[in-house]
Parts: structure tokens; sequence; C-alpha cells
């Protein structure tokens, strides 16, 4: 899943990229307020993390105009700001959670999966649909209690329509959230891909709907 890191602190942003790497996300690295408003008001992202300060527009401008326009997407603040008050003037411009630096990188992580989720309509890190169960936490998954191998590219694809459950995602959804920006891929990528994932954890559990894109559905008979 795409996360947008709007971080201008060169070395915080590098850890943050990598420990996004490490639990299977896709970090987009922007250091200007400018660029980052831009970027999340017109490309979608599973969440955002978003520092205050920062060179052109402040953070908390940036969430503003957000949600004036009626974007959506899950924002966690993160900032050496610590005081009550400025928490309340995070929340109360949109954020869905709020952790001061320095931080835990398994906390941010934590806190992150659980923004995504509650966006989704979701509330446990553990999912289960008929024989197959995922686990966000240990970023694995099982088939009837068997953990299944799977490649960090089939488990983002595998997470995301689980995720996802009950709606039709898109082959373009699919591929702007499980491939890096530099990742080569044609447009046979995506099904090929669901291919292999359906081989490994069931044919029935991810269905095509032509011409749409793929749904989990999110109950299972």
């Amino acid at each position: 899943m795409r996360v947008l890191v709007v971080e201008d602190d060169s070395r915080i942003a590098s850890e943050l990229a990598r420990g996004l790497g490490e639990a299977g996300y896709l970090a987009e690295i922007v250091g200007d307020g400018e660029e980052a408003w831009f970027r999340g008001d017109t490309e979608d992202y599973a969440a955002i993390i978003l520092d205050l300060g920062l060179p052109g527009l402040d953070g908390l401008t940036i969430l503003k105009r957000w949600r004036d326009n009626g974007r959506l997407t899950p924002v966690l603040i993160l900032t050496a700001r610590g005081s009550w008050a400025e928490r309340v003037d995070g929340i109360d411009a949109g954020a869905d959670d709020y952790l001061p630096k320095p931080f835990q990188m398994e906390e941010l992580l934590a806190r992150l999966r659980s923004i995504v989720r509650r966006s989704a309509g979701h509330a446990s890190s553990v999912v289960t649909i008929g024989e197959v169960t995922l686990d966000e936490r240990q970023m694995q998954v099982s088939v009837g209690g068997k953990p299944v191998s799977l490649s960090p590219l089939e488990y983002r694809l595998a997470s995301y329509l689980v995720l996802h459950r009950g709606r039709v995602v898109s082959q373009y959804e699919l591929a702007e959230n499980i491939y890096g920006q530099d990742d080569a891929h044609d447009s046979n990528a995506i099904e090929v891909l669901v291919g292999r994932v359906r081989r490994k954890i069931g044919a029935d559990l991810i269905e095509t709907r032509r011409g749409f894109g793929y749904i989990v559905p999110d109950e299972r008979p």
C-alpha cells in the first residue's frame, strides 16, 4: 500500500522509508509543504504521515486544505511539537492520530495499521475469510492454519484486496498500491500476480469482475 511521508528531516525520512518498506508499505517521501499538499490532493494513498514543521506550507494548513477539499485519506501527524494544545489542534484539523517525536517504529506502524483499518471500516489486524487468515502484524497469510510463503509483492496484493474486501478494486488501483515508483510492470503483470496468489491461497478467494477488477467478498458462503 502506498503511504505518503511528509517529512523534511532527511534522516527521519530515510528511517521511515526503511521501516515502512520492511512492513510491506510503499513509502513516497516529500519534504516540501507545497508539493505535499498537491500530492495529497491529487493522488490516492492508503495513509499519510504528516510532519507539522515544514518549509512552505505548514502541516496543519495542508491538512485543513485536504479536509476542506473532501480528501479523506487517513493522516497520522508526526511532530516534535508535544503540547496537548497542539495535539488538539491537529485532531480538530482532521488528523486521525498523533505521534510525537522521538518515536519507536513499532508504535508508528501499529498506529498506521490502525488508522488504515479504521478508514476501511475494520477493527482487527487479523482477518479470517473462510480458510484464509491474514495477520497484518506478522505480515503472514495462512490457509487452514498453515502459513503460506508469499513474496513481498504477493503479500502486498493479498493484503490490499483483503483490507478492501467487499468492493471491486481495479487493476490500476492495485498497481498503484503494490508496485514501487521505479518497478517496471506491463499491462499483464497484475493478472499474472493474481494468478500466482490464487495458486498459493486458493483460487476462489479472489474473484474477477471482468472489465472492472478484482474483489475479495466480505462474506463467504
